[in-house]
């Protein structure tokens, strides 16, 4: 039987939740005049970092993120929110989850936008990862998060080990007739 681990350097989510909240305004916009996505994955990378950065109190890298997806386009003028809350540790890594949401300011309307799911390495001054706190889980929910973002990597890594396995065919006719049914024309 293990022995439990000292908790007295973990810490509570809530010591780190953070939000970003910021006006959209037009140069944010792309040529169909909705939010560039760009400007979305920048401003999710910084609240990204601010949390990390504030549980593991040192500096942050982001590694990887987990899937963005673009769920409601974000309007010129609208108020968005970024929600960051540490979901997951490691022992140098942690994973921090971000909810997006826009608010049209005249109409009160609100959306959900994005979820997200950035994994953050900490760093010493000499640029190597660096042991972190461990997250004290205070309710259902974060609970939750945490054993589903412990369920992700598990995935994440089974997909890297399958990614790593593709086998696309040497003879160039085999692969003629792998694109048989896409919508695609080989020139040769």
């Amino acid at each position: 039987m293990s022995t439990p681990a000292d908790q007295s350097t973990y810490k509570p989510v809530r010591f780190s939740e953070t939000i970003i909240t910021e006006l959209m305004i037009p140069s944010y916009s792309n040529f169909g005049g909705k939010i560039h996505g760009g400007i979305l994955l920048s401003l999710m990378d910084k609240v990204a970092y601010v949390c990390a950065a504030k549980h593991a109190g040192n500096y942050c890298v982001t590694a990887s993120i987990d899937t963005v997806d673009f769920m409601q386009p974000v309007e010129v003028g609208e108020l968005v929110s970024l929600m960051a809350s540490v979901n997951y540790v490691g022992k140098t890594s942690l994973v921090v989850g971000i909810r997006v949401i826009s608010e049209n300011i005249k109409t009160n309307v609100v959306k959900h936008t994005n979820t997200s799911y950035f994994t953050m390495v900490a760093k010493d001054e000499q640029n190597n990862p660096v042991l972190i706190p461990g997250l004290v889980l205070e309710n259902k929910d974060q609970v939750r998060r945490f054993i589903e973002a412990r369920r992700r990597k598990e995935i994440k890594r089974g997909y890297k080990q399958e990614i790593e396995h593709i086998a696309i065919p040497a003879d160039f006719e085999q692969c003629k007739q792998l694109l048989a049914d896409e919508r695609c024309a080989v020139s040769s």
